[in-house]
């Protein structure tokens, strides 16, 4: 069943907790425990039916039972039973242990907490629920599709390739999420400055400190993962008593400092490690992790990396925004690289500017797929030479790589882009990002086989440059980010296999689109907030068009043109409404901070008298896994509905 908006949510609940003869009555405010349901039917009838069943308003206090709602089933009350069945069917009816482990680890997250679908998955092979084998090399995301197709899992951002890039469980499902893992001694949570259960090897904190060593009452060195929101407490951040530590995930701890990396660097067993804001340096020591497979920087303040993460033997993912030491020895880092011995798949990313650093290494990386880069303008041309030999190498074309992911992202800082156009065919990405002073678009993109996605990113784009890029039949996914667009004509024909098209632009100066071009469109992303109506655009020769997306700062005048156009477009396409929010170069990368609530998606409604509601909906910000980012899963109204959809109910 599709889940309700806030105010369908608050209806049905009253209808169920409320008699008719307190209908006038001011009751408690109900927004808890409305999120607690998060819009399931099923969730808001058999709760607003147990808060009814002894009397409103004299029965239950509303609040009491949004924090204790998960423990009722205890109880003599069987008003939640049906619920309680549905939740335990769905565990129950997961094919494998695995699965169950995948599903039990959702509760080291807090409810409605954005979870990154990688960061999950990196850590669920960290653990070892899921292991690579010879016939699947990722069970890790097929464990997440399976539990994503039972509804167990909420989409929040998805890119234009329907990957989720981040999600969380419904809200009644994480409770159960929640009780089950504690009563199998899955997981220890904090609970009044102690921890409980006693013997699971897994710790959430969640904004709960541990200050006295004497109340860290479980075993530490028995613990295998350790997730911490918050200020964690000397105690438990003193590493030298864990042993068996696979993961540790502090990027959203704020107690961490420079001292705990040495003792960090004693965790042998450590597989995935992610470190936070108060980070500023890496210690040499860190080359005793040598099976650690991902490092996420991104958070940190680390500027220089040490050689030493370079030649850790099992790294495969690498994140942040750093360079190498000056005085750095290639030569052993080559000799290291050229023995087949680097693992590395994810470089994103490494700064190129007027000293030597991993442009030089990067042609030794044999297993790269996703390489982010930012060119400083300090660069050298030399540098830049070295560069341009890196990335012609990167892109270099294998005709057996037809499904290799690679993907680029190139940051052009006050940089010159014309090393660009030293890059030549034959070469191959399936992604591509360019941002800078893009005068006109090089000549190895539109000479990349298959290039499926891309954005580019320019104070002005020129249109020479947009004409070149209807010569691209295979691109899928095109973004464009200007203050402006010179004028052109998409010509029919043109850009054949485009199934999404989105403009951030800072002025509506949209290019006229002809009968018969863009033929298999299905999403239409128009972020830009001057716009006034519908800017001479018309979506009916858009056979296929499915979603339409505006800036939620557009005109109330405006929604409603494109909600009348949906309603006359034979598919009747969803209008969606999006907060469009630069975003923030984060410490460690070129990206929207990680875990900020940076976008937010509104419902619309149309009413009988032709107005837009509008409800806010926070949603954050992912990892870029793609250059494109739609801001997700939306909460949206199709034309002349007025319950948004945002999924599925859980069963």
């Amino acid at each position: 069943m599709r889940r309700l908006d806030e105010k369908h949510s608050k209806q049905l609940f009253l209808k169920e907790a409320c008699p008719v003869e307190y209908s006038e009555y001011m009751g408690p405010d109900l927004a808890a425990i409305l999120n607690k349901c998060d819009g399931q039917p099923l969730a808001l009838s058999t709760v607003g039916q147990f808060m009814g069943k002894k009397s409103w308003p004299t029965g239950h206090d509303c609040e009491d039972v949004c924090n204790q709602v998960r423990f009722y089933h205890l109880s003599d009350d069987d008003t939640l039973d049906r619920m309680h069945q549905v939740l335990i069917h769905d565990y129950t009816s997961l094919p494998s242990h695995a699965l169950k482990a995948c599903f039990l680890y959702f509760a080291m997250f807090p409810s409605n907490h954005p979870v990154r679908a990688k960061r999950l998955k990196r850590q669920w092979l960290a653990e070892g629920f899921v292991r690579p084998t010879n016939l699947c090399t990722d069970h890790a995301a097929e464990n997440f599709e399976k539990l994503l197709d039972q509804s167990i899992i909420e989409p929040i951002d998805v890119n234009n390739n329907m990957i989720v890039k981040t999600c969380k469980t419904y809200g009644m499902m994480h409770e159960y999420i929640t009780l089950k893992s504690l009563c199998e001694n899955f997981i220890t949570l904090s609970n009044g400055g102690e921890l409980e259960p006693k013997n699971a090897r897994r710790v959430s904190l969640r904004h709960s400190t541990i200050t006295d060593g004497a109340t860290v009452n479980i075993d530490l060195s028995l613990v295998r993962s350790l997730v911490v929101f918050g200020e964690a407490g000397k105690s438990m951040l003193s590493f030298n008593k864990y042993q068996l530590l696979r993961v540790l995930d502090l990027e959203d701890c704020t107690d961490l400092q420079d001292d705990h990396l040495t003792e960090i660097c004693n965790l042998l067993l450590l597989k995935y490690l992610s470190l936070g804001g108060n980070v500023s340096i890496l210690p040499k020591e860190i080359k005793q992790l040598k099976l650690l497979e991902t490092l996420d920087l991104r958070r940190t303040n680390v500027k220089i990396l040490p050689t030493e993460v370079i030649q850790l033997p099992h790294l495969i993912h690498l994140f942040g925004k750093f360079k190498l030491p000056e005085k750095a020895k290639h030569d052993e880092l080559q000799k290291f690289l050229n023995l087949a011995k680097c693992k590395l798949q994810t470089l994103a990313g490494f700064l190129v500017d007027e000293n030597d650093g991993f442009a030089e290494l990067m042609g030794h990386m044999k297993k790269l797929h996703k390489v982010k880069i930012w060119c400083e303008s300090s660069a050298t041309s030399t540098k830049l030479t070295t560069l341009q030999r890196a990335i012609q190498e990167f892109i270099h074309d294998e005709k057996d790589a037809s499904n290799d992911p690679r993907s680029l992202s190139l940051h052009l800082e006050g940089c010159s882009e014309d090393f660009l156009k030293e890059l030549k065919a034959p070469c191959y990405l399936r992604s591509l990002k360019l941002q800078g002073m893009l005068l006109e678009l090089p000549g190895f993109v539109t000479a990349l086989r298959r290039l499926r996605e891309l954005c580019l990113q320019s104070t002005k784009l020129k249109a020479d440059l947009l004409s070149a890029l209807t010569n691209l039949k295979h691109l899928q996914y095109l973004k464009l980010i200007s203050d402006e667009l010179e004028e052109i004509t998409i010509k029919n024909k043109a850009l054949p296999r485009l199934l999404c098209l989105c403009f951030v632009l800072q002025r509506p100066t949209f290019p006229k689109i002809e009968d018969g071009a863009l033929p298999f469109l299905e999403t239409l992303q128009l972020l830009c907030k001057d716009m006034d109506g519908l800017s001479g655009i018309q979506i009916k020769g858009f056979t296929r068009l499915k979603e339409v997306m505006l800036d939620i700062r557009v005109t109330n005048g405006t929604k409603v043109n494109w909600m009348e156009a949906a309603k006359e477009h034979p598919n009747k396409p969803k209008v969606v409404v999006k907060r469009a929010v630069p975003p923030e170069d984060y410490l460690g990368g070129a990206s929207a901070s990680l875990g900020r609530t940076e976008n937010e998606i509104i419902n619309c409604s149309v009413l009988s008298e032709g107005q837009v509601q509008e409800t806010d909906t926070q949603m954050p910000h992912d990892e870029p896994n793609s250059v494109f980012s739609n801001i997700g899963h939306p909460v949206v109204c199709a034309a002349g509905s007025s319950i948004a959809s945002n999924g599925t109910m859980a069963s």
